[in-house]
């Protein structure tokens, strides 16, 4: 079965390319609109969006693999993306990754068994003056940034509070 964008996800395709003066330019945020719809960007669909673009394979791969908000394997629920750049790393951002590793029982690149949680660590978020922080997606796309967290107390807040919100959030097997 080949890949193919639903034909809500096909109509926003086509006003996306629409705005743009040619397809390379519509790449970025074709590569989102291909992570909301398939859930991460696989080879299959990187090979799909330069097709669909009319790009060199190769350039759709060079693009998804050089930025770090573009999925390459599947995500848990909660992807949490922890910052370790200059400003996170001396506010704490290594120890708040180290936290999370604890808490999750994973380690940074991998999820938990039961898909809830993916762990992350990535490049400047641009929150640098309230770090340590991390961003966390869902599996809808929805980003929320918590910050300032250089405490276990702070840490422990925010991680109860997203626990209680699991049930609530949607299970991205289930999207297709």
């Amino acid at each position: 079965m080949a890949l193919a964008f639903s034909e809500e996800s096909e109509a926003k395709f086509n006003e996306l390319v629409s705005r743009y003066p040619n397809t390379r330019a519509a790449l970025l945020p074709a590569l989102f609109l291909a992570q909301e719809e398939f859930g991460w960007i696989s080879v299959e669909v990187m090979d799909y969006l330069a097709e669909r673009l009319e790009l060199p394979p190769s350039q759709v791969l060079t693009t998804a693999t050089f930025y770090t908000m573009y999925n390459k394997q599947p995500v848990g629920k909660c992807h949490v993306q922890v910052c370790t750049t200059l400003s996170c790393a001396f506010r704490g951002g290594y120890e708040l990754l180290e936290r999370f590793e604890d808490r999750l029982g994973i380690k940074r690149g991998e999820s938990t068994p039961d898909g809830n949680w993916t762990l992350t660590e990535v490049e400047c978020l641009a929150s640098c003056g309230s770090a340590p922080m991390f961003q966390l997606t869902d599996s809808k796309g929805n980003m929320e940034y918590f910050e300032d967290l250089d405490s276990e107390e702070k840490f422990e807040t925010v991680v109860k509070e997203l626990e209680s919100r699991l049930p609530n959030l949607p299970d991205p097997r289930d999207m297709h």
